[in-house]
């Protein structure tokens, strides 16, 4: 076993005894609970499609955009992800994906029919075309709402997509990350624990960043990575979502990519481990006129390029429609 895994195992094994023992750390883990409740509580709104309830938030003034989150998000995670776009003067639309959070998780909870329920959110706001964005798992639905409702999409933005084009899985993991990744996305507690004692960890692991990177980017990067970690709670309210990104991620993505004939600009990052710029290549090769930008650094998160990411999107939603 490696460093990096005996750290893990170790730290882990640490971690579960202090949340299982002792006063003062499950008042912690409560304390910490309560506080991710209370985040996400009376933050979105419901509406009613004919796949169940679909959660959504709606934060910022300006040109509305659709940001569609990743593995382990919601409607805060896409939120999180346009926070540089809701400075600059969007409104950034989130829903939460099949499964997330309060959205109802469907007999079949295709992306295809996900992309459905994205139009049947934008009847219910009264918006008729909107550019969209996919972070990561959030790629492949995104896709698919270009594809399937090409006059209610102006624009189409993959963030770091996580898309099986390959036959090979984006977030395939060792079998040692497989048992691991399966407690912490089982258990609120277990996340707690490792969250509270090897964070770095985690975002190497679930976060596909080199934790590395901490430490050369400004204090507000470090901060917004910490906070996608923390975001990832109450992760019990996300498993059923995670558990069929799991199931995407582990099958060839069957779209044909070359028919959206929407504007589009694909996005990742060379050192994202789970290889997502090979992915946004092959994007790019099949939908005609897609801009690509591959930052050489940034992990999963494009750590230190957010403000460049904000600014490229706006520049891109911006241009006028050929």
């Amino acid at each position: 076993m490696s460093l990096s895994r005996r750290s893990i195992v170790v730290g882990s094994a640490a971690a579960l005894a202090a949340a299982f023992g002792g006063g003062y750390a499950i008042g912690s883990y409560n304390a910490a609970m309560a506080a991710a409740i209370a985040r996400i509580a009376r933050k979105s709104s419901l509406v009613t499609t004919r796949f169940g309830p679909l959660e959504y938030a709606i934060e910022g003034r300006g040109q509305p955009l659709l940001m569609v989150h990743g593995t382990g998000g919601g409607f805060d995670q896409g939120l999180r992800f346009g926070g540089g776009l809701i400075a600059s003067g969007f409104q950034v639309i989130a829903p939460s994906r099949f499964g997330y959070l309060r959205s109802f998780f469907p007999a079949d909870p295709s992306p295809q029919n996900q992309a459905d329920a994205f139009a049947a959110l934008l009847d219910h706001l009264g918006i008729d075309r909107i550019p969209i964005a996919g972070g990561s798992a959030g790629a492949l639905p995104a896709a698919w709402f270009a594809l399937r409702h090409p006059d209610r999409c102006s624009h189409l933005i993959l963030l770091v997509p996580a898309m099986n084009l390959s036959n090979r899985d984006p977030v395939e993991f060792t079998r040692f990350q497989q048992v691991l990744v399966g407690r912490l996305l089982s258990s609120d507690r277990w996340f707690w624990a490792v969250r509270t004692l090897a964070p770095n960890q985690l975002i190497g692991t679930l976060l596909a960043t080199d934790p590395a990177l901490l430490a050369s980017v400004s204090a507000s990067e470090r901060d917004r990575a910490y906070m996608v970690l923390d975001e990832l709670a109450p992760i019990r309210r996300r498993r059923q979502g995670m558990a069929q990104d799991g199931r995407m991620a582990g099958s060839p993505a069957d779209i044909d990519l070359s028919r959206i004939e929407t504007p589009a600009l694909v996005v990742s990052t060379e050192d994202d481990r789970f290889g997502t710029a090979q992915t946004a290549r092959i994007i790019a090769g099949r939908i005609a006129g897609a801009r690509l930008v591959i930052y050489p650094t940034g992990g999963h998160l494009w750590l230190g390029h957010d403000q460049e990411l904000t600014a490229e999107i706006a520049g891109f939603v911006a241009r006028p429609l050929g």
